[in-house]
């Protein structure tokens, strides 16, 4: 893969975390709704931003540590088998996949959606664990609750790693997790501050679109790489 296309997928991940923001909305409100309710009103605004970046941090660290797994098993195959169809194999997946992303936030396929049943099995381990850190008071109480919720299954982040199959290494899927988590920074941030103004520019038919297309341009030049 050339220099420029392997540094070009951070910006793509970063603008599909972004411009996922319509389903951030959707699968994370009431988490983040639920996340103030442990913060009496005498707290300062101050205070609720620390355990909302608190929360984002923890949660943006498991998709990351999502992401070293996935490339790294991803890798793990190329290697052990020795046979570079595997890699191409992997590669035409992520490609896929890519597109699929592309198509959902260009709103014409919302078909990623039906991959959230696959998490369904892990999240019901994870989700009792949760309940240790509710309601959230402070800070680092927020760090462990988000790097739990950040496995909740998520056809959007589902998606994603798929996409680091291919990365080729534990380092580079963790850092195309973090560009797309940090895509979907502000507009969990936002829910309490700016949630209404950059909902309606998420949701702006023409940015999905171009976005989305752009998507899934990266994912066609992927998948006619990975043949040639």
């Amino acid at each position: 893969m050339p220099e420029w296309l392997n540094h070009s997928q951070y910006l793509v991940a970063f603008i599909t975390g972004l411009l996922g923001g319509v389903h951030c909305f959707g699968m994370c409100g009431g988490i983040v709704g639920a996340l103030t309710l442990g913060v009496s009103k005498e707290k300062s605004n101050s205070s609720q931003l620390a355990i909302m970046l608190g929360y984002n941090i923890g949660r943006i660290s498991g998709y990351v540590v999502a992401g070293a797994i996935v490339a790294f098993l991803g890798s793990s195959l190329v290697d052990l088998t020795g046979i570079q169809t595997a890699k191409q194999v992997l590669a035409v997946i992520a490609s896929l996949f890519m597109i699929a992303l592309g198509l959902y936030l260009a709103g014409l396929w919302q078909g990623i959606s039906k991959i959230e049943a696959v998490g369904g099995h892990l999240w019901k381990h994870i989700q009792p664990l949760t309940r240790k850190f509710m309601p959230v008071t402070g800070f680092q109480q927020a760090i462990p609750l988000g790097f739990l919720w950040g496995w909740l299954p998520c056809g959007l982040v589902y998606t994603a790693l798929i996409w680091t199959l291919s990365a080729g290494s534990a380092l580079q899927g963790a850092l195309i997790m973090l560009a797309f988590g940090l895509g979907t920074l502000p507009n969990l941030l936002a829910m309490g501050v700016i949630a209404t103004r950059l909902a309606k520019w998420v949701k702006n038919p023409t940015v999905r679109l171009v976005a989305g297309l752009l998507v899934v341009g990266m994912g066609v030049l992927t998948l006619f790489r990975s043949f040639f």
